[in-house]
């Protein structure tokens, strides 16, 4: 009896999370491993593990000379921004996920590089899970995005969506989204571990067996990361995130993972009432115009991939009637610009303890980069001694805690973006290999502490 027991403990089904691969003898609600919800599932008990024989090959190797690259190759959107996060367009056969917050206007971006591609002459196949027929053609005639070969569906199933593709034989493929198609042949609601796994290899198979280009609309949580088992980032070819603030209009696209080119570009786009454009030069959203140098604000120029733009750093200081100052921000980081304050007062003397600070960027960007400590920094020197920093100059670099500025990536390169847009002066950390080429009647100041800079400015 007790070896029957055992016998039955040892085949008994485990339970396996669908994020990670955690297993475990009995069922949870939440994985131990990475803390996901509603993830672990039960698992099919191991079987007698049997070697794989060899079989003949249908389709012997090649050499990598003899490969044919061609069916590779990029195809154009018309929508630069999106072609250059892309690495250069659209390829056969690529499967593409584009994930957001509601609201964000990914269906809208879609849904004009569907118009455009279609306009090329290709088929285009746009399955809606989430609106109906109808308002996805109200959008589409507000923005201008009716074509000919651009075909409309709405379905929530994934058996029909694949026959639609059958008789429609796009050349590019729009699912909005992923999370809402549900497999009749697999168990559980839309949206789950288990469906989006199986709807998005099912998908991803029909892209590739047809050569055809596929773009997925994907949900993100909370925390922003993206719905459904991480299975599905592995899966598709490119990772696209598109992200802004909801009271602003700009709006950015990065490619979290790409097989076909790089991940450190970043797209640009300006969300209007008559949809998305892509903006060439978005430097000029994050800087106010004054005519005259105000107290309390600083340019600098932050790299967004590999990418600079220019920004705006906007401080204000006033006498606290608290006990406790207040400190707060918006589009930077409220941890590092408090610990910016201690050092300006700690470094450079300045008695900032007594006062409420107020820090925030023009136009909603969000700097996250080490590289504008420098720039808020001078910018809170400049409220706090109410004198104004000098027109047209810009400041970046990392300031640490022991008031030393250190340098940064891509300083030449942030020093001709700025030279570009009119400014002329830069106060920069010291390199050793300096600041690289300089424009003609440029200037630059190179400093190796805070207290250095603000000696030179104030």
């Amino acid at each position: 009896m007790a070896t029957k027991t055992a016998r039955s403990r040892t085949q008994s089904p485990a339970y396996r999370c669908g994020e990670c691969g955690w297993t475990t003898a009995k069922w949870v609600g939440r994985c131990g491993e990475c803390q996901a919800w509603g993830t672990v599932e039960e698992a099919a008990a191991a079987g007698v593990a049997r070697t794989t024989a060899a079989t003949t090959v249908a389709r012997p190797a090649l050499r990598i000379a003899e490969v044919d690259s061609t069916t590779a190759s990029y195809h154009p959107t018309e929508i630069g921004e999106l072609d250059r996060v892309l690495g250069g367009g659209l390829v056969p056969g690529a499967v593409i996920l584009v994930a957001g917050e509601p609201g964000v206007g990914k269906s809208t971006l879609l849904l004009d590089v569907a118009a455009r591609v279609a306009r090329l002459g290709r088929t285009v196949l746009y399955v809606t899970g989430e609106e109906s027929t109808a308002q996805v053609k109200l959008r589409a005639e507000r923005i201008g995005a009716l074509a000919d070969t651009l075909y409309l569906t709405a379905e929530s199933d994934l058996s029909q969506a694949l026959g639609q593709v059958e008789k429609v034989d796009p050349a590019l493929l729009i699912v909005d989204s992923v999370q809402t198609l549900s497999s009749p042949d697999v168990d559980g609601s839309a949206g789950g571990v288990t469906q989006v796994r199986e709807v998005a290899a099912s998908l991803i198979n029909a892209a590739k067996t047809r050569g055809m280009t596929t773009l997925l609309v994907g949900h993100v949580t909370k925390d922003g990361s993206i719905a459904g088992p991480r299975l599905l980032e592995h899966l598709v070819d490119v990772v696209c995130q598109f992200e802004g603030e909801r009271h602003s209009r700009l709006r950015l696209m990065r490619a979290v993972k790409n097989r076909y080119g790089p991940t450190d570009e970043v797209g640009c786009f300006d969300l209007t009432d008559t949809g998305i454009v892509g903006l060439a030069d978005p430097s000029g959203l994050f800087v106010s115009r004054t005519k005259e140098p105000v107290a309390g604000t600083c340019i600098t120029v932050t790299l967004e991939g590999r990418r600079p733009l220019l920004a705006e750093v906007q401080a204000l200081l006033a006498e606290s009637a608290n006990s406790q100052p207040r400190r707060a921000t918006s589009g930077l980081d409220g941890s590092r610009v408090s610990m910016l304050l201690a050092v300006l007062q700690r470094r450079a003397s300045l008695q900032l303890h007594k006062d409420d600070s107020y820090v925030a960027t023009v136009g909603g960007v969000k700097l996250s980069e080490p590289a504008t400590d420098l720039s808020v920094a001078l910018a809170i020197a400049s409220a706090k001694t109410n004198q104004a920093l000098p027109s047209r100059m810009i400041a970046f670099g990392e300031v640490g805690l022991a008031g030393e500025v250190r340098p940064v990536p891509g300083i030449s390169r942030r020093i001709q973006e700025a030279e570009r847009l009119g400014f002329t002066h830069a106060v920069v950390p010291e390199s050793p290999n300096g600041p690289g080429r300089i424009p003609a009647g440029f200037t630059v100041k190179q400093v190796s502490t805070l207290t250095e800079a603000l000696e030179l400015l104030f």
